[in-house]
């Protein structure tokens, strides 16, 4: 059997969706174009932009780049999906265009999904960036023991339902490189939202392949307040209700797929957990009406929850005084 180049340097997709992020753009772009494994194509997806980043595309003169600009906001998921479905490549990964990989991301990585046909992804460790690009050691601790990559056993994981869907080890979108083929990329709902890197690990874990580990951190992911993870973990309204309903859609899909019946009981408490937050989200949105649903189906449905019992009371509560009280509940 001859053995060609493609099966030795086969094509790597690595897709960047952007939207008025310039400068960080340039940087995730500049850290796609100088990996050392070149067989690669970049895929800039432009959400429509306040400027057009065409000037920076082209400022690299690198004909592996294609660009494409929406000539309107499509929304974040279907931008992201839009730059997976132009994907010629036999694998794919995903760059934040915040985030920036080291050099040899893809050099490392790329072997091993090619030596081993079962494998569906190999993903790596990462360092925690701040707005500058400095590294934080000490968060960037916090982010390896909290996803329990620290723990991890480098190396094939045949099941990884667990370290995908409960521990999150798996950073779908920032560390990871995926067999393209394996994926149906129409068949990721519009109701994902923000979590679609969480589905898209829940379509991996359930497509018969395994998983890989590589426990270098070989990317860096920029943790800075225009982050959406930033975002719903404050007191910003929207942002806390768009992760609680897409929250909400995920875990049911999980909690009812009778493949993953071991794990029933945390998806369900994760479910219950989301529409508490989407509560106070909606709370915080002075939509008290539409709050107190959400409220009422977690309290009923799970143990005794001091969150969701202030926050069902502050749903009762005059507004000026809850308001106040909201502060409190995250």
């Amino acid at each position: 059997m001859s053995i060609t180049f493609e099966s030795l340097q086969p094509l790597v997709s690595v897709i960047i969706p952007t939207y008025n992020r310039p400068e960080y753009l340039k940087q995730a772009i500049a850290s796609a174009v100088h990996q050392t494994y070149q067989n690669i194509e970049i895929i800039v997806s432009d959400n429509c932009s306040d400027v057009n980043p065409q000037p920076i595309i082209e400022s690299f003169n690198d004909a592996r780049i294609r660009f494409w600009r929406h000539p309107e906001n499509i929304g974040m998921l279907s931008n992201q999906m839009n730059a997976f479905k132009m994907a010629r490549g036999k694998y794919v990964a995903s760059l934040h265009d915040d985030d920036m990989w080291n050099e040899d991301f893809l050099a490392k990585l790329v072997p091993i999904l090619t030596a081993n046909q079962k494998l569906v992804l190999v993903f790596s460790d990462q360092y925690i960036i701040d707005g500058n690009g400095n590294i934080n050691y000490v968060g960037t601790e916090e982010n390896t023991r909290g996803f329990k990559r620290d723990i991890l056993a480098s190396g094939i994981h045949q099941d990884f339902t667990k370290i995908g869907l409960i521990d999150k080890s798996i950073p779908t979108a920032a560390s990871c490189l995926i067999r393209n083929h394996v994926i149906n990329w129409d068949s990721i709902p519009q109701a994902v939202g923000g979590m679609w890197d969480l589905y898209l690990t829940y379509l991996c874990s359930i497509s018969g392949y395994s998983a890989y580990y590589y426990p270098e951190r070989l990317t860096r992911y920029r943790a800075h307040e225009q982050t959406d993870t930033m975002l719903s973990g404050s007191k910003n309204a929207a942002a806390k209700i768009r992760k609680a309903q897409s929250e909400i859609f995920c875990y049911k899909i999980f909690m009812e797929d009778s493949r993953l019946q071991e794990f029933h009981d945390y998806f369900h408490s994760k479910w219950l957990d989301a529409h508490t937050t989407l509560g106070i989200g909606l709370l915080r949105n002075k939509q008290i009406t539409a709050a107190r649903p959400y409220l009422w189906q977690a309290i009923r449905k799970q143990k005794l929850n001091l969150r969701t019992l202030v926050a069902l009371v502050l749903g009762f509560t005059p507004p000026p005084l809850a308001n106040q009280l909201l502060g409190v509940l995250k």
